[in-house]
């Protein structure tokens, strides 16, 4: 579904100087997989998601999307923040229908639409409410159901949950494997958790420590459906291993990173 090869971006920091954020990215992303993506802060994590979403450019290398060059956005990706980034002004109704709008589908539909996924969300009733009269994990559901009403090939999230609360957090874990597993798309998560990116993946992509590169890629075996028994699987052999194993992967990567010369973040 998604080619990523020799993919490389090197921004000018605020001195002036180069700051190379990827260094030569390939991955391959399966189609209707779950793929999660860790690493340390600065690795670049969240600009290969953008350049996936055609939101950001790159200096060498390509992204392909179901064989097509990525040149810009487009229809088949959508993309969840992790600021909610909701229209203010708009209703719940009108902001998970916003992209329906754009792609002229007729109000009857798109307000059908909208309405079935704001519901799967656990938001009926909420219809008329704005971004401010919500709470901020209420915000994030109307923004997943935002992402879903254009029926995209690939989900891309990058660390949707990071701005909510541990409880709120757990609960849209969940909810978003529920939504995954009765839709079965491709998503690519962005994360800092290591517990988040096991629970949800398929697959766990380590990234390095910038210039950003494919560390590991750990499969995670664990059964699906997963989203009846959360506790069950956290407190699995497989589970706890592949964390812990994650976790030392990521504590040599912080400790090399101190030692080595101090550069601007890149997220």
């Amino acid at each position: 579904m998604i080619e990523i090869s020799g993919l490389r971006k090197t921004f000018t920091g605020q001195d002036g100087a180069p700051v190379q954020a990827l260094g030569g990215v390939d991955l391959t992303v399966r189609d209707d997989e779950f793929l999660t993506v860790l690493g340390p802060s600065g690795c670049g994590k969240t600009t290969m998601l953008k350049m996936i979403a055609g939101l950001q450019t790159w200096d060498a290398g390509e992204i392909t999307v179901g064989g097509r060059p990525v040149r810009g956005p487009g229809p088949d990706r959508s993309m969840v923040f992790q600021n909610f980034a909701l229209l203010p002004w708009a209703t719940v109704l009108d902001n998970v229908a916003f992209g329906l709008r754009l792609k002229g589908v007729g109000k009857a539909e798109r307000t059908e639409r909208a309405r079935d996924l704001i519901a799967k969300v656990g938001l009926a009733g909420f219809e008329s409410k704005r971004p401010g009269e919500l709470s901020g994990g209420m915000q994030q559901r109307v923004g997943i159901a935002r992402a879903l009403a254009v029926e995209p090939q690939v989900l891309l999230m990058d660390e949707p949950f990071g701005a909510v609360d541990e409880q709120t957090r757990r609960l849209l874990q969940e909810e978003l494997l529920a939504i995954w597993e009765a839709n079965r798309l491709t998503v690519v998560f962005i994360t800092h958790s290591m517990e988040e990116a096991v629970l949800l993946g398929d697959r766990v992509v380590l990234m390095s420590a910038r210039p950003g590169q494919i560390a590991e890629i750990v499969d995670v075996p664990l059964d699906r459906p997963r989203s009846s028994d959360v506790g069950g699987l956290e407190r699995s052999r497989e589970y706890v291993e592949i964390t812990a194993h994650l976790w030392d992967r990521l504590r040599d990567m912080h400790e090399e990173h101190r030692a080595a010369p101090s550069e601007q973040a890149v997220r």
